[in-house]
């Protein structure tokens, strides 16, 4: 399952839902796709919500889907892509045949990702797995009681959880496999992070390093 995700930069992935490209905070992209059937961002900051990614893999039927709070935002990719549908935290939706569920993102005791911004991940469901981009996030309480198959969390710290906090979180809902992402870019620039994390999650989860 875990071929059918690409992880690019940061936290700028791809996932192959059948024949269809979804892509989750696309970021710094290389190459210019325009492949996109649906693109999840999880909040406004640059380095996830970034127009000239979106421009780089969104078409005239591409689905873009943001936080219902980032609406003035997402007014400025309008004219690249389909059309624009609004989550919340905390709910199911079911967008032109893709499953999904978002789970609220925030910091618990650090400033930069509030939890009244209404920022989320999202639990994509793809051939009966449920793989949960977690977004900018510590392990809070909703984090913690995410259902998954996968996970793919941040462990650059700084901002987010750091290695340490991202195992602990990954050790506690189990998944079958963690993947590490938001790390060696902007924040958490040590490529030791990924290989620091993998160390820390406990069996049998297994953790695939992509960056």
């Amino acid at each position: 399952m875990t071929d059918k995700i690409k992880v690019f930069k940061h936290n700028s992935i791809c996932i192959d839902v059948g024949d269809r490209a979804v892509y989750v905070d696309p970021f710094e992209m290389d190459e210019t796709p325009r492949d996109a059937a649906f693109i999840l961002v999880t909040h406004d900051h640059y380095d996830h919500f970034s127009p000239e990614a979106i421009e780089k893999v969104a078409n005239k039927n591409t689905v873009l889907v943001v936080p219902e709070k980032m609406k003035s935002k997402a007014a400025e990719v309008a004219a690249v892509v389909g059309k624009i549908e609004y989550v919340n935290p905390g709910a199911s939706y079911e967008v032109e045949g893709l499953q999904f569920e978002t789970v609220a993102a925030y910091n618990i005791l650090k400033p930069f990702h509030p939890k009244s911004a209404g920022w989320v991940g999202y639990i994509i469901s793809v051939d009966g797995k449920r793989i949960y981009v977690a977004g900018d996030t510590d392990a809070t309480k909703e984090a913690k009681a995410v259902n998954c198959d996968i996970a793919l969390v941040p462990v650059g710290g700084t901002y987010t959880m750091d290695a340490k906090k991202a195992a602990e979180l990954i050790n506690t809902i189990a998944p079958e496999v963690a993947i590490p992402v938001h790390y060696g870019l902007i924040t958490g620039t040590s490529k030791n992070a990924g290989e620091e994390f993998s160390r820390l999650v406990k069996l049998p989860v297994k953790v695939e390093v992509r960056i």
